[in-house]
This record gives structure tokens, C-alpha cells and sequence, in this order.
């Protein structure tokens, strides 16, 4: 039997495996395009298109890996051309072909995109209009739906794949795909130009501090003092914008946390890539449709406590949990990192200590304060510039209090000098002269001298 045959494609018509697209198709798709450059149409095209998914036995096909389907498809694609007499060159039936698949196993347009590792982002803006962010710059692509309807099925699907629902009655839906990748999805009639669907790609590589050296992240001594920082199990806060490179940061400081600590990590949707063989990974679970059943970052933070954890990680503290956070990073769980939203490290204290009191109304903001000096000894601030790269642009420590005043020491600080003939903007780190607070936790863990040397380095 042949493979042909094997995949199941016969005569006997059954359910597609994917839906067809409404007769009234007002954009073409990449294969129509690419067939209207050689005079066949765009309605030959769905015609085609339509009598291969007809002539698809599902169970057969759902078991086929998507290199066989694709030559398969592409045979059927031949023999029904033949049979209607329309002329379809070779490259016009592998796109097609390539379609077919992408819309039957995968999430259709949207495939070639999420098999691209250049591109960070995927936002799309209604079925007609795409965008990706390729080295920090937003441009737009040529990737299209069918229709608004063809737009809302890709984005049921991811919906469903994690067992949520998106309609008009539950219009918003934070989801994420099976390689990780994080989605966010608004439907009608909150989005008014079709489905709004924003993807951050889940990085299949790891990044450490070297790869970061090499992106021009940072410096070699800025490296240095943040893998100390870890080492010496420093409770770090990362700060920065959307899109700045918080959770890369992140996950390359914990590559620095020992093999035999117990970490626990805390995520709205998970992100982190943590290579240590002890870690227990804990994710939110949004309400049902009943309004029943949620269980919020607080929830676990709360409940990371009592599960003997060394470390806890929380991958963004956006609210009320900004408490246990503090409470778990003043109990002895040193080490412990978060991000945070905010413009700079002052700024990142400020959304602290908000935070806090969205969740604890009656606490004076001194006490507040005090806790947070108790807690937080490093906070790192990150940003993507206007050139598209992502930089660590502050590291400031938290020295103590002056009266009711947080008091803070820059270590770094990224000043910009002028721009490159690449586009790309030249800097220098200025550092501080004035030694850490936390001089004896380093001491401690033998790594004094390496700060020292770090900070020389840097000032030369």
C-alpha cells in the first residue's frame, strides 16, 4: 500500500479535518497570491482547496508527522487538479499544500512564524494585518488569513488546547501554547477589527550571561556582579518595560543557583527555563466560566512557603502577592527573585510598595518601607532602547532608610554616548565608588575579592 493510500484520501467525502472558508473570501491567502502571478485565480484556488480537505479521512491524517502529510497532500492536490483540468505548477501546489498542513495540524498562517527564531513577537491585528518583532524592531508581515471566521478558528483552537473557551461571552484569554509560547487573545465585540491575537515566543535556547555579553546586554564586570549576586544568594528584583528581557535576565541569574537547592517558581503563565534538577514549577489557574476555581499567584506564593522551598521565583509580581513576596524573602528564603513593571529601580520601590497596599489597606507606608529594605537587596533594571536592543541600564542596591526615605546606592547606570554607523547606540557604564551594604553577606560566601576585582574592572 502506498503511502498515498495509507494516509487515508479516497473518493468518499467525510469531515474536513479543517473548515473550508466562506464563499465570500475577501483576501486571498499566500497560495492564491502566489497562483495569481501565474493567471490562475483565486477561486480555482479554494476550490482546490476545499475538495482536498473534502477528500481527508481525519483519524488517518491526525496520525501522519507533518514531512509525510505534506507530500501526500500534494499528491491528492495533483490528482484533483488533474481531474478538473486546472494547471497548478510545482511550487503553487507545495504552497498550497504547505497551507493545507499548516491549517490541519498547526495553527495555520501563523506556523511559519512560530518556526522562525528570529522573530520575538507575533501580533496580530484582525486577519489582515501581522506584525513581528525582529531584533527589537515591530514591522509588518506578509502573513494574512482568509477571513475574520478563518482568524477566529485558529484562535479557538489554541483556546482549546489548554481546555479554555474565547467567544463573545468570554472574550479575553490568556493561553499558551504547546512549545511554551505565551498567547493573549481579545475577540469581538471587545476588539472591533476581528480577533486580536499577541504571541511572545517561548525561546527554544537558553541564554546565559555570555550569550548576554555578546548581545551587548551588558558588560563583562556587569556580568560578573550579577552572577555574584546569585551565587551569594542576594534577593534580586528585576525591573524593566514589556518586551525588555526581564525573564531572559532572570533565567540566566538562575543558572548561577546551586544544584542541590530546593526552587520553587511562581508564574502566571510559565516562562522560566531553570536547569537545576530541583524545581517545582507552580502556574495560576484563571476562573471557570462559573466564576469558580481560581487560583491566583497570591495563592501559591502562600502555599510555596510551606513546601520547604530554598528559593522562590516569582516570574512577575503584578499585585497583592508583592506581601508574600516580601513576607517569604524576610523568612529566610534568601536568594529569591521577582520582575516588576516600572521605568527605573526608584520607580520599581514606589510599584512595590502600591502593590502592597492594594492587598493590605491598613499598613502605614514606613512599615511598608521597612520591609521592603529588609527584604530586597539588589534591584536590576532593564529597558529596550530605541535602537531595538535590550540593555541592563541600572543596578542599584538598597542601602537602608533616612527617616521615612528609602535610601539606594547605583552601582551601574548605562549612559548613553552617541550612535554607531550601525544604528546601534554606544554606551559606558558609569559605576559607584561606594562599597556594597551588603559587604559581609560576600564575605560569607567567599566572594568579596571577586566583587572587588568586578568593580575595578569595570571602573578601568
Amino acid at each position: 500500500m502506498s503511502a498515498y493510500q495509507s494516509a487515508g484520501f479516497g473518493r468518499r467525502r467525510v469531515i474536513p479535518t479543517a473548515p473550508p472558508p466562506a464563499a465570500n473570501t475577501s483576501e486571498p491567502d499566500a497560495a492564491a497570491v502566489a497562483a495569481a502571478g501565474s493567471g490562475l485565480s483565486s477561486d480555482a484556488i479554494v476550490e482546490l482547496r476545499n475538495l482536498c480537505l473534502a477528500r481527508l479521512e481525519p483519524a488517518a491524517v491526525a496520525a501522519l508527522p507533518p514531512e509525510r502529510l505534506t507530500v501526500d497532500v500534494e499528491r491528492l492536490l495533483s490528482e484533483i487538479a488533474t481531474d478538473r483540468r486546472v494547471q497548478l505548477n510545482a511550487r503553487e501546489q507545495h504552497a498550497l499544500a504547505g497551507e493545507l498542513v499548516h491549517d490541519i495540524l498547526g495553527l495555520g498562517p501563523l506556523e511559519p512564524l512560530l518556526e522562525d527564531d528570529s522573530i520575538n513577537d507575533i501580533m496580530v491585528n484582525g486577519p489582515n494585518r501581522t506584525f513581528v518583532e525582529r531584533q527589537g524592531k515591530v514591522v509588518l508581515s506578509n502573513v494574512k488569513f482568509r477571513d475574520t471566521q478563518h482568524l477566529a478558528n485558529i484562535c479557538q483552537r489554541i483556546a482549546s488546547a489548554v481546555g479554555r473557551r474565547i467567544d463573545e461571552s468570554s472574550p479575553m484569554v490568556d493561553a499558551r501554547l504547546a512549545d511554551g509560547s505565551r498567547v493573549n487573545i481579545v475577540f469581538p465585540p471587545l476588539a472591533l477589527d476581528g480577533p486580536y491575537v499577541s504571541i511572545r515566543k517561548f525561546g527554544k535556547k537558553s541564554i546565559d550571561f555570555a550569550k548576554l555579553i555578546e548581545f551587548k546586554a551588558l558588560t563583562l564586570p556587569v556580568a560578573q556582579v550579577l552572577e555574584i549576586a546569585a551565587r551569594c544568594r542576594l534577593n534580586v528584583i528585576i525591573s524593566g518595560g514589556t518586551g525588555s528581557g526581564k525573564t531572559t535576565l532572570m533565567n540566566a541569574m538562575s543558572r548561577m543557583i546551586g544544584l542541590g537547592e530546593r526552587v520553587v517558581t511562581v508564574e502566571d503563565a510559565a516562562e522560566l527555563q531553570l536547569q537545576q534538577p530541583h524545581v517545582v514549577r507552580l502556574e495560576t489557574r484563571p476562573a471557570s466560566l462559573e466564576g469558580r476555581g481560581e487560583i491566583t499567584q497570591r495563592d501559591l506564593v502562600r502555599n510555596a512557603l510551606r513546601m520547604r522551598p530554598d528559593r522562590i521565583i516569582i516570574g512577575e509580581v503584578r499585585g497583592a502577592e508583592a506581601f508574600d513576596m516580601l513576607q517569604a524573602m524576610n523568612t529566610g528564603h534568601d536568594g529569591s527573585m521577582s520582575t516588576i513593571h516600572a521605568n527605573n529601580t526608584r520607580d520599581a520601590l514606589t510599584r512595590i510598595e502600591n502593590m502592597v497596599q492594594m492587598g493590605n489597606m491598613g499598613l502605614p507606608s514606613k512599615a511598608i518601607r521597612t520591609q521592603i529594605v529588609g527584604a530586597v537587596d539588589m534591584i536590576v533594571q532593564v529597558e529596550r532602547q530605541r535602537d531595538g536592543g535590550r540593555r541592563v541600564t541600572q543596578v542599584s542596591e538598597i542601602c537602608g532608610m533616612e527617616g521615612e526615605i528609602v535610601t539606594m546606592n547605583t552601582v551601574f547606570e548605562f549612559e548613553v554616548l552617541g550612535e554607531g554607523r550601525d544604528g546601534r547606540l554606544q554606551g559606558t557604564y558609569k559605576v559607584s565608588h561606594v562599597p556594597p551594604s551588603f559587604l559581609q553577606r560576600l564575605a560569607y560566601f567567599g566572594m568579596d575579592k571577586a566583587w572587588h576585582a568586578a568593580m575595578e574592572a569595570a571602573k578601568s
